[in-house]
């Protein structure tokens, strides 16, 4: 199960709404809320009861990395790999690209 905190859904939707994006995914913003909505009947809620930062290179990725750290994440799915690896070892988070996740979920 996907779990995510109120800013990383804010987030989310701020990237998934910027023009750039829009004219990859091909969405309105209207579909996008659609979607979003959709994600939250999948997803965890959790709250950020503490706050872990400074542990990464990229304070961009920080609230993805506290969603996982207080929300007891089996994974944490990433395409940038690279800037989660200084952190996975100290909390035991298993950080992997969304390509791994699929093949897991195959077999």
């Amino acid at each position: 199960m996907p779990i995510v905190t109120v800013a990383l859904y804010l987030e989310y939707e701020a990237v998934l709404k910027r023009e750039e994006q829009a004219a990859v995914h091909g969405m309105t913003s209207t579909e996008v809320d659609r979607a979003l909505a959709g994600f939250l009947t999948l997803a965890e809620m959790i709250d950020v009861r503490y706050r872990w930062r400074p542990k990464l290179s990229d304070p961009k990725d920080e609230l993805v990395f506290e969603a996982a750290v207080n929300g007891r994440a089996d994974a944490l799915v990433t395409h940038n790999v690279r800037d989660f690896a200084q952190a996975k070892d100290e909390f035991g988070l298993r950080v992997m690209r969304p390509r791994e996740l699929l093949e897991e979920l195959r077999t």
